[in-house]
Formats: C-alpha cells, structure tokens, sequence
C-alpha cells in the first residue's frame, strides 16, 4: 500500500491543532511556534504532493479510497486534479503567513472579554480550519465532501466572534455584540446552504446510488444513470445554492462585509482567500461535472447574478468609509469575476476563473494583512483618520500600493492574467456579459487609488505622525506575497500547466467547445 500522501496533508494541521491546543496556558509563544512549525511541515508536504502531480496524467491522482459507512455506500475516497492541486497549494502557502501576520491577535487583554482570547485556542482554530479546506480540496466523495463543507464552520464561527478586531469605535461591549453578531450571521447563512444542499445529496444518493464522484461519472458515460431533467435540475440548484452562499455570489453575499469586518485581518484572510474558494472550487468539480446538463440550462441567470456582483461590489467599495469593509466588497466584486469565468463554459473563461482562485488568494492576504498592521498601529478602521502615512512609514505604504494594484488587476501582476482571460472568455461566449464585465475594472482603480490617496498621502495627521514602520516579522509576512504577484504576473506557465489539463475534463463534461472566431471571408 503506496504512503497516503493526501491524508497526511490533511491529518498533518489537524495533529498541529490538537498539539498547539495541549500547550499550557502561560507558554504562549510556545503555542504560536508550534503552530507555525506545523503549519510549514503542511507546506512542504504540499509541496511534494504538487511535485508528484502530472498535468498530463489521470484526471484524479494520488487516489485514496476506503470503506467508511458501508451500510449507506459512503467512502473515504480522496484525489486531486489540478484545480484542486493548485487550491491545496494555495491554502497551505496562506496559513503560515496567517499565523505570523496574527502573532499578537490573540495575546490576552486586560479587558472583561479576556477569557476569549486564548492564544493556543486560537492558533490551533487556525490550523484546524487549514485541515478541512485542504481535505475538502481532495475530497471525491460527496458526502465526505458535504461533512467538511459544514464542519469548517465551526472554528470560523469562533474564530469570528472570539477572536475579533480589537480596532473598533464603540464600547468593548459593543465591540463583543458586533462579532457576535458577525459570526451568528455567517453561521445562520452557511448552514442554510448547507441543508439546502444536504437534501440535495439525499437526493444524488437516491437517484445514483452512489456518492462517490468517479463511480457517478463513470455510469453516466456509459449511459447506465440517467437523471430525468426535472430532477437534475433541482439537485443542480440545491447544491449551487450552498457553494453561491459560500462564494459569495450576490444576494447571498451580505454575510461576508460582517464577517471581515469584525474578524482580525489575518482570519479575513482566512475567510475570503482560503474557506470561500471551496465555494467556487466546489462550482467546477460538482455542478458542472455532476449536472453538466442543468449547469448550461442555469448558465444565463448565472452570468447576470456574476455580473449584479462585480458591479454592486465594486459600487459598494467605493463609498466604504472603512478599510476592511471596502477589501471585502471588493472580494465580492472578485468573486463575481471568477463565477463568471466559470459559467462562461469556455476554456479561457474556466482557466481565468481558476488562476483567479489563485492570484486573488495572494493578492488580497496581501493587501489585508498590510492594512492589519495600519490598523493596529492606528487603532482605527476608518479611512477618515488616516493621511499622509507614506511620509513616516514609507515601507508600509509601498507594500500597501502594490497589494493594491494586485486587486485592481495592474498588467505585470499576477490578478491580471487571470482577469484578462476571464474577460476573454467571457466576450467569446456573451460579448454583452464582457462589456458589462469591464466596469468592474474601472471601479477597481478608483476605489484602490482613492483608498491610497486618503490613507497614504497629503498632509500627515498628528495620530499617525509618530507610526512605525514595517518590522521583521511583518516583512517576512509580505515580501513572499509580493514576490509571488510579481513572478505569477510575468510567468504564469507553472500554474497554467497544471490548471488547463483539468479545465478541459471539465469541458468535457458539459459537452461544450470553445466558440470560434468569425472570420470574414476576403472580397
């Protein structure tokens, strides 16, 4: 029997957790060590999991499958193709730097709501998270999958509402309402969906007889399963509806401005750059591949609710007054790009949308963690008590510019790429959604520069006169980060490798081929 190289990966955070979590209570930094070790073993085991992946090979590599519920036909059946190769990547890449950007967040507080910031317990709810995503990632049965789907939310639910941003205008009593109201909503919103789908997969096992993936996809090719059009259609929606609330697709996005906004910058990076990408991840490797039929019969009013979200979003950041709120519509006006890509049913469209999985990953813990250690240092969330910052903290405010030419997609950095051939795709197949699509673009750069203009230049305010510059462990945090957008936006070819092999399975799957050019003939 061959090593199970994608449980470890998985298994390898979980142990980290519960190691960090056994750390007594007055070692704090032995807790964050801990964590931070664990969390780089993940790395590198992720790292031999993407070097052992062959783009051109099987679909679903480094397979793993087990017996687990035999009375009911569920099984511990894991695999990885490129999209999911890439997303595991990602998310183990992220959690380090979440770890170091958080290093103080959980330190305790001389305040009545002390007790809820235990920093083993937080460290070891970050590592926890990391283990169901990247297992979620790798997941090819459906019920396996639908268990961590929900379960993630548990340690986000805490991490929200116990762990929140100590930056806030109000009363520490009115700051512990906010979280809890923040968390309560993201939680009330996610399990809805959750359901909603859980009755969807009910409604799979009866119909197939099977959750497992591979099983499915093989007897629908061979023609012994068959869904009636009526039912396809229903189970389509009952799982689309979970992963748009995840996403977060407009209007099921509303949770999400709450959730950052109330969350430390590095468990807002968690939220949109790592648990929301299992919404959209999940897009491609269950609607498409398991209702390929209800997919293209839903693709119109799709396509309008990506569009309602990259323009409502975009507006929304514009008029923000504060900073992590204006990040988060800015991720939904994002997240309407990539669902875009998606249900444009084109190759470009479906490799931009899963690059952009990627690059806004990076991109936006980039520019959020940069504006966690302004806000720290301030003590304030608004836009309004910040000018002139780049005269006394001239780092800072460089990194925070290139995080944000990241977001609003500047050619030469890494969002570009992906938001090119989104748009791409997304002309070839409805020229009228591309037009629309682009607006986005030029809201992008007005709320980015207009966010630097009131933060970073004119005069310098008194309150952040005497404002240090990036440290060490914050450099550690960004440089790699800025690195990256620098080296995917002028050499995407090892991502792209990887991702188009898959992308073209899952065009298979809908029947569908990229359109053709019209060409005029010559007169």
């Amino acid at each position: 029997m061959s090593f199970p190289l994608l449980t470890a990966t998985a298994a390898l955070p979980a142990i980290g957790a519960v190691a960090t979590a056994a750390v007594p209570a007055a070692r704090r930094t032995a807790a964050k060590w801990t964590a931070l070790v664990f969390s780089l073993a993940t790395l590198v085991l992720a790292g031999v999991v993407l070097a052992r992946f062959e783009p051109g090979g099987d679909r679903y590599q480094l397979t793993e499958s087990h017996a687990w519920i035999k009375d009911f036909g569920v099984r511990y059946e894991l695999g990885v193709d490129g999209i999911g190769v890439a997303l595991m990547a990602l998310t183990a890449l992220l959690i380090p730097f979440v770890i170091l950007a958080g290093w103080h967040d959980a330190d305790p507080l001389e305040t009545k709501s002390s007790r809820w910031r235990p920093t083993q317990g937080f460290f070891a709810l970050i590592l926890m998270v990391e283990a169901m995503v990247i297992l979620s990632f790798e997941a090819t049965d459906v019920f396996l999958f639908y268990i961590l789907f929900e379960a993630m939310l548990i340690p986000m639910y805490f991490l929200i509402g116990g762990f929140g941003d100590r930056a806030h205008s109000g009363s520490d009593e009115n700051a512990a309402a906010q979280r809890s109201y923040a968390a309560v909503k993201f939680l009330l919103y996610n399990l809805a969906g959750g359901l909603i789908m859980l009755a969807a997969v009910i409604g799979l096992y009866v119909v197939a007889g099977t959750f497992s993936l591979s099983e499915i996809a093989a007897a629908r090719a061979d023609g012994s399963l068959s869904m009636a059009t009526g039912t396809e259609r229903w189970l389509f929606l009952g799982f689309f509806f979970a992963f748009a609330v995840k996403a977060p697709l407009w209007p099921l996005h509303t949770w999400l401005p709450n959730a950052m906004g109330e969350a430390t910058a590095p468990v807002a990076v968690l939220i949109t750059a790592v648990v929301d990408k299992v919404g959209t991840f999940a897009m491609l490797r269950f609607c498409l591949q398991l209702f390929p039929e209800a997919s293209k019969w839903a693709t119109p009013v799709i396509v309008v609710l990506a569009l309602v979200s990259i323009v409502y979003g975009a507006l929304l950041a514009v008029g923000q007054r504060d900073i992590k709120r204006l990040i988060a519509y800015a991720s939904i006006s994002h997240f309407g790009f990539i669902i875009l890509g998606i249900f444009a049913m084109t190759s470009q469209g479906q490799s931009g949308a899963t690059l952009y999985m990627v690059n806004h990953g990076i991109s936006t813990a980039a520019l959020m963690l940069v504006a966690g250690f302004l806000i720290t240092r301030r003590g304030s969330r608004l836009i309004a008590d910040y000018g002139g910052v780049q005269k006394v903290a001239p780092v800072l405010a460089g990194t925070f510019l290139i995080g944000g030419l990241a977001t609003l997609s500047l050619p030469g950095l890494a969002p570009f790429v992906s938001e090119f051939l989104v748009l791409v795709g997304a002309f070839s197949a409805y020229p009228a959604a591309g037009i629309v699509a682009t607006t986005g673009i030029v809201l992008a750069a007005l709320y980015v520069l207009v966010l630097y203009q009131r933060t970073m230049t004119g005069p310098v305010k008194e309150e952040v006169r005497g404002m240090a510059d990036l440290k060490v462990r914050e450099l550690a945090v960004v440089v790699p980060l800025i690195g990256l957008l620098l080296f995917l936006g002028v050499y995407p070819k090892p991502l792209t490798e990887i991702v188009n092999p898959a992308v073209q399975h899952t065009m298979s799957d809908v029947q569908k081929k990229d359109p053709q050019p019209e060409v005029e003939a010559a007169k």
